[in-house]
């Protein structure tokens, strides 16, 4: 019998450091950075950090993206209130807070969000809001299915990337997040140029902003972030 994944929270939270960031950058930098580090590394018994990621020179006011899930939503906030809680944490802006819940999609029951498959992240991640217009909801289910299935036969041409879209109705301005993993950033722009060409992006409302991320240990991270 085959098991279906369960259904995941998962949160992205985009930072910016503080003018107040240059405070910790001296001597006390080592272990304000383990301790960011050993909030991001343990993680209470339920969340999962899938990665942190550098975004400086990728994405404009956007310094550090970490990228968490866990089945229960009150889990997800407490690591934010422990990041936020560090001494670094303190000296950091939360810019952009996407959440979302994740599982099998209604058209294509075979397909889902790769974190929740549990297969393993890639280097670069491409994260952005997404919604439909009104006028997508009221089409026919079958409709929408052939569409959607249309739309997914075209992103298979991409075998290497990673998708994950979680639903956000009713907890966030957008309807979805949308998270592209992959190790090349240009099959990342190839695959959507493509998908420009699906009958269903008519019915997009909103798909920006984008930002762009390079997973690296949490150290990496921090130590890009060091030099400002």
């Amino acid at each position: 019998m085959t098991t279906t994944p369960e259904n995941l929270y998962a949160a992205w939270w985009l930072y910016q450091r503080r003018p107040t960031w240059g405070d910790v950058n001296g001597s006390g930098y080592g272990e304000a950075a383990g301790e960011f580090a050993h909030a991001l590394d343990h993680p209470e018994d339920g969340v999962e950090v899938r990665g942190v990621y550098s975004s400086l020179g990728l994405s404009a006011e956007v310094d550090l993206i970490v990228w968490a899930h866990s089945p229960q939503l009150d889990r997800l906030q407490r690591l934010a209130v422990a990041i936020d809680k560090t001494s670094l944490g303190t000296h950091l802006d939360l810019r952009k807070c996407y959440i979302g819940v994740g599982g099998m999609s209604q058209y294509d029951p075979t397909h889902g969000p790769a974190f929740v498959k549990g297969l393993p992240a890639k280097r670069y991640l491409s994260v952005y809001p997404f919604s439909k217009t009104p006028d997508w909801f009221l089409i026919d289910y079958q409709e929408r299915r052939r569409l959607m299935i249309e739309h997914g036969e075209m992103g298979r041409e991409f075998p290497e990337i990673l998708t994950n879209t979680v639903n956000s109705f009713g907890i966030q301005d957008q309807e979805f997040v949308v998270a592209l993993e992959d190790d090349d950033p240009e099959q990342l722009i190839k695959m959507v140029q493509r998908l420009r060409a699906a009958e269903v992006r008519k019915w997009t409302a909103l798909d920006t902003p984008i930002f762009l991320g390079d997973r690296k240990p949490v150290a990496e991270v921090l130590a890009d972030l060091r030099g400002r």
